[in-house]
C-alpha cells in the first residue's frame, strides 16, 4: 500500500445524529487537494447508531475506514488506536462534532515543511478565536485544569493542551502513541509532554472554536475532571520513574 500524505482520525462516541455533517465537510475539503489521504474513524464502543452511520458515509466518501470497538475505553485509547493504525506522512485528530473545522489544515501542514514534527491547536494564544463559548462551571474546570498541567508537567508556555485537533508526523505519532497509556481526556496532556520529552519540536497554532452540545466531561467519573487530575499526577510519576521508556528513544536518535 502506497503511503498517503494525510490520514486523519476522528474518534466517536454517541455521534450518531451529527458525524455525517462533519464528515462531509471533510470530503468537500479534501476533494479539493492534490494530496492522497484516509479517513479512519474509531468508534469507542458507542450504544448508539455512531458506526453504522460511519459505515454507510464510508459507501460514498473515499478512503473512508470505521474501527469499531464493542466496548468504551475511552478517548486517549482510541486516539492512540488510531495514529498507531493509520498510515499517512502525517497524522491529523480531530473532534467528531466539528468544532474546529478541517479547513485549519491550511495553516497547520506548512508548519510542518518549516521543521515542526506536532502541531496542536489552541483555544488560548493570539489569533485564536471562540464562536461559542462553553457553559461558565465547564470554562472554571478548564481554566483550573491547565493551570494544574501547567504546573505540574512544567508546561508553561501552553495555555491549552486540551483542544481536540492535533497534528503529527508519522515518526512522532509512532513514538509518542506506542507510549500514551491514558485512556480518557487526560491523554492530550500525556501526547504533548511526551513530544516535548521525546526531543520532537511542537509548533501551536491558533484555532477558530465552537462549542458544540452533547460533550460527555462532568466533574466524577471516568470521563469527569477529577480523573483528568488522577491521571495528570499518574502521568508525572511516569516521567519520573522512567516507564515511558524515553531515554530508550533519545539515546538511538543521538547514535543515529
Amino acid at each position: 500500500m502506497e503511503q498517503p500524505y494525510l490520514s486523519i482520525i476522528i474518534p466517536a462516541y454517541k455521534e450518531g445524529e451529527r458525524i455525517g455533517r462533519n464528515l462531509l465537510e471533510i470530503d468537500t475539503y479534501l476533494k479539493e487537494k492534490s494530496y492522497t489521504y484516509e479517513i479512519i474513524i474509531v468508534v469507542d464502543g458507542s450504544p448508539d447508531n455512531t458506526a453504522e452511520v460511519a459505515r454507510n458515509y464510508a459507501l460514498q466518501i473515499p478512503h473512508l475506514a470505521v474501527i469499531e470497538n464493542t466496548e468504551n475505553h475511552g478517548k486517549g485509547y482510541v486516539v492512540r488506536q488510531g495514529l498507531l493504525a493509520a498510515h499517512g506522512k502525517y497524522r491529523l485528530f480531530l473532534d467528531a462534532d466539528g468544532s474546529t473545522s478541517i479547513m485549519h489544515l491550511d495553516s497547520f501542514l506548512p508548519q510542518f515543511e518549516a521543521g515542526y514534527d506536532v502541531v496542536i491547536g489552541s483555544r488560548k494564544i493570539e489569533g485564536s478565536f471562540v464562536q461559542v463559548h462553553q457553559p461558565k462551571y465547564r470554562e472554571i474546570m478548564g481554566e483550573t485544569g491547565n493551570w494544574l498541567i501547567r504546573i505540574v508537567l512544567g508546561l508553561w508556555s501552553y495555555p491549552d493542551t486540551q483542544c481536540g485537533f492535533k497534528m503529527m508526523s508519522a515518526e512522532s505519532a509512532e513514538q509518542v502513541a506506542s507510549r500514551m497509556v491514558v485512556d480518557r481526556f487526560g491523554f492530550d496532556f500525556e501526547q504533548i509532554v511526551l513530544s516535548i520529552k521525546l526531543g520532537f519540536k511542537v509548533k501551536q497554532m491558533p484555532v477558530r472554536w465552537m462549542n458544540e452540545e452533547g460533550s460527555t466531561v462532568r466533574l466524577t467519573g471516568p470521563n469527569g475532571f477529577i480523573q483528568v487530575i488522577i491521571d495528570l499526577f499518574k502521568t508525572k510519576l511516569r516521567l519520573l520513574t522512567g516507564a515511558y521508556r524515553i531515554r530508550e528513544y533519545t539515546k538511538r536518535k543521538r547514535v543515529a
